[in-house]
């Protein structure tokens, strides 16, 4: 039988399409050039069923966020290839470590060291103040968080990836409700969601906020290395907060910043954005899981009609 309501999948929106992330099998789905829905899918059960680590507090947030970002850029390269955007095939695999070591090096650069350097040039004017330090390096980090994902939706390939973003939360929604998963039952739906991705990273901005205060003001090189060394530890903490969020309805409340900053990170998706994500989600469940979807009643046709690899 299909998984009750209330069971979770994941996904992320890719290029012209969604990768979803089920119990067992990962899979990810693209609209062609031609038009055609391509799905391709892999088995991966559960990293707490392989890894004893995985499965404890703190250290399991780590863990999965590295997956996640494997996946994610693995989904990329095969959605880059498939619609048109690789003329030489899917991205090799040193092509993602080089991507994944910019992105942290982005990261470092931008989200940690220029606040740092705003709240220390901006230091004359309170003086040595450790809370007004933290907390300006923590205003700042948030600030630019915020208009750095304003600015990349000003592209209207962003754009789109942001609307295939709400196709996959709206898909989610309605599979977890147990309802049948055609494109006016999914279109009900609100294109954010309370897992998402950007939930996550807004609770790392935030508790960085808190923790970087409590740590105080230490000598420049040091302040630096404890933002490094500390990116593991607040994921690591972060993960927790936003699983004990869904987990707990009178908890809901910590997921409502990153349900704010969603307003910029997903859009109302079209119909042919929806049998994307719907492909997606149908090839990563297993055959059980599949049948009781096709138990709930019709699904989403152009879903039906596409190629699965």
């Amino acid at each position: 039988m299909s998984r009750a309501p209330g069971a979770t999948v994941g996904g992320q929106a890719v290029i012209e399409g969604v990768m979803m992330r089920a119990p067992a099998k990962w899979a990810v789905a693209v609209r062609r050039p031609d038009g055609v829905i391509e799905a391709v899918s892999h088995d991966l059960p559960r990293l707490s069923s392989r890894s004893r680590w995985a499965r404890v507090p703190f250290i399991r947030g780590v863990l999965v966020l590295g997956e996640s970002l494997s996946l994610g850029f693995r989904a990329l390269s095969w959605s880059a290839a498939k619609a048109g955007s690789e003329e030489e095939g899917e991205v090799k695999r040193y092509q993602i470590v080089l991507s994944m070591v910019f992105a942290l090096a982005f990261f470092i650069a931008v989200f940690m060291v220029v606040p740092l350097a705003v709240a220390r040039s901006m230091e004359h004017v309170w003086g040595k103040s450790a809370v007004l330090f933290n907390v300006v390096d923590g205003v700042v980090r948030v600030g630019l968080f915020v208009a750095y994902i304003w600015l990349i939706g000003l592209s209207k390939e962003i754009r789109r990836v942001f609307a295939y973003h709400g196709a996959e939360h709206q898909t989610i929604h309605a599979y977890e409700a147990g309802d049948p998963l055609t494109l006016e039952a999914i279109q009900r739906y609100s294109p954010r969601h309370p897992r998402c991705g950007t939930n996550f990273l807004m609770i790392v901005v935030l508790i960085a906020l808190i923790a970087f205060t409590m740590l105080g003001r230490p000598a420049w090189p040091w302040l630096i290395t404890s933002r490094v060394l500390g990116i593991p530890v607040i994921a690591g903490l972060a993960y927790e907060v936003l699983k004990l969020g869904s987990d707990r309805r009178w908890l809901r409340f910590l997921a409502i910043p990153g349900m704010w900053l969603q307003a910029l990170t997903t859009r109302p998706p079209d119909d042919d954005q929806v049998e994307v994500a719907v492909t997606s989600l149908l090839a990563a469940l297993d055959p059980a899981e599949r049948e009781g979807v096709e138990r709930r009643g019709p699904i989403a046709a152009g879903a039906l009609e596409a190629e699965f690899t």
